[in-house]
């Protein structure tokens, strides 16, 4: 064994404690787990979902200008200008997941 995928380990096994890429997969009484690939497999894509789920959030939140200049931006502008030029386009290049 080696280089293991202990996330998804982890995610198809709760009660995994511990793993270690050259013995395997352990509960906390030190008995070893038989891992299944195919249920790794399946948890591995469970957590890419989880994760593309909410990388817009990251995203978005970096290609915001900071709070001081979307206020002055509103302040000069209005509400729904900043809607417009800062809000939407950021929200159509990173959509939500459905």
């Amino acid at each position: 064994m080696a280089n293991l995928d202990h996330n998804a380990i982890y995610k198809a096994y709760p009660d995994c404690k511990r793993i270690d890429d050259s013995t395997g997969a352990f509960k906390a009484d030190g008995s070893q787990i038989s891992l299944v690939q195919s249920e790794i497999d399946a948890a591995r894509i469970t957590l890419n979902s989880e994760a593309a789920a909410v990388l817009y959030k990251s995203q978005r939140k970096a290609e915001y200008p900071d709070w001081d200049v979307q206020l002055d931006y509103i302040y000069h502008n209005g509400i729904d200008k900043w809607k417009t030029d800062i809000v939407d386009p950021v929200k159509s290049k990173y959509p939500k997941p459905s």
